[in-house]
């Protein structure tokens, strides 16, 4: 009887709790190439495969075409569940034969069979990735990256000899494998990439930090620190590849990116400062310590991080404070670039000008002595239709008109 696989915590030895339970395994992406496997009767595939039957011949009914051993053995992921024990011993010894075709085939198929019963076969995966023939070598490590992802647990030990291998194309290979494993369990990223930064071959800790972005959102507080110990890395490129996660950290923790982008503000590396400035595009303005961030930032000994910090000023600044800062480097900043956005902020960000300029246009204006002789200002032709304001003076004059027409008439 068959048992399921089950992934366990790489320190703990306790069953990982998959966040994504419900997403399946796609075996498609497990299987062997397409072939005449697919069309070989699932009552003969043990048969076939075991050698029992050299060859089998497939009606034309059901596409045709003759069967052969190999092809026995690419078909033992399709046996029905009660074949699945004795497929199991036979794939096992196919693995060990001394046929190296047939050791391929063989390792072609664990990948799909591993989900219907494990056990053992990462055992025979190991030593073929040990062995002579590059052939077999090869296909091995074809299969440890499709297993790997889907079987954290039985493939550990494996993945983690491959990774220090001397021969280039097995560790090429087993940090391409890593990766792709790390992003389905970010907790066994976590622990080879744990080792792999601590290592003294320098080849070996670039290698690594250049995962660190897999792990970078869901790895949590021990992603966290991976990050950081990197950015501590004696070597630029480790921290440089360590630097590339804080922009994807600014976004789900920005307290967190904060911290660490606080400490890698003081790195030498070009390509360090620059992951550095992208992120703190990205960081919480809102944070008080983002604000002093940033003002320390615009103080900076290099322009391009200077000038990015500076960007920022307006959004975490505002009123006297923003105008007060911006004066202050103004004094000290050479770069003409710089000076010209730094003068703009220490104006009025609604009103230009200086403050001296600025009270003198808000002082009271000087009382003008009146002069009757002056022009009204708004004056229309006459028989304009328009109705000027009537003043005290007019309402007496039309009065004195009204009066004498009275007398006219009485006379």
């Amino acid at each position: 009887m068959t048992r399921d696989y089950i992934a366990r915590d790489p320190k703990t030895g306790r069953p990982i709790r998959q966040k994504r339970a419900s997403k399946q395994v796609d075996i498609r992406s497990m299987l062997p190439p397409d072939g005449i496997w697919q069309r070989i009767p699932t009552r003969e595939i043990v048969n076939l495969a075991s050698g029992s039957i050299t060859m089998l011949e497939i009606p034309r009914s059901e596409g045709g075409g003759l069967a052969r051993r190999i092809d026995g053995i690419l078909a033992l992921s399709r046996v029905s569940p009660y074949q699945i024990d004795s497929a199991h011993e036979v794939l096992c010894d196919a693995l060990d034969d001394d046929d190296s075709a047939i050791r391929i085939a063989a390792l072609q198929v664990l990948p799909s069979f591993a989900i219907k019963k494990h056990q053992n076969l990462f055992y025979y995966l190991s030593d073929r990735l040990r062995e002579d023939d590059s052939d077999v070598r090869k296909e091995a490590r074809l299969t440890l990256k499709k297993s790997a992802p889907v079987f954290p647990s039985g493939c550990e030990e494996i993945l983690r000899r491959e990774l220090r291998d001397s021969q280039k194309e097995h560790r090429d290979d087993a940090f391409a494998t890593l990766k792709e494993t790390a992003a389905n369990w970010v907790e066994t990223g976590c622990l080879h990439l744990d080792e792999l930064i601590r290592e003294e071959d320098v080849d070996l800790r670039r290698r690594g930090a250049k995962i660190l972005r897999t792990i970078t959102v869901k790895g949590g507080a021990t992603g966290w620190d991976l990050i950081s110990w990197s950015l501590q890395d004696e070597d630029a490129q480790v921290r440089r590849s360590a630097s590339a996660c804080l922009p994807a950290l600014a976004n789900s923790e920005s307290k967190i990116a904060t911290i660490l982008v606080e400490a890698a503000m003081l790195d030498d590396d070009n390509g360090v400062r620059k992951n550095i400035i992208r992120t703190i595009k990205t960081l919480d303005m809102q944070n008080p310590r983002v604000a002093q961030l940033i003002q320390d930032g615009a103080r900076d000994r290099d322009p391009a991080l200077r000038k990015a910090c500076i960007d920022q000023l307006s959004i975490v600044l505002s009123g006297d404070r923003l105008r007060e800062v911006a004066t202050e480097l103004l004094r000290q900043e050479t770069n003409p670039e710089i000076r010209k956005k730094l003068e703009r902020l220490s104006r009025d960000v609604d009103w230009e000008g200086t403050e001296d300029e600025k009270n003198r246009a808000l002082a009271p204006l000087e009382k003008v002595e009146g002069n009757d002789d002056l022009e009204p200002e708004t004056t229309l032709p006459p028989h304009s239709g328009v109705d000027l304001p009537k003043r005290e003076g007019h309402k007496q004059e039309l009065g004195r008109r009204a009066a004498r027409k009275e007398d006219e008439r009485d006379f």
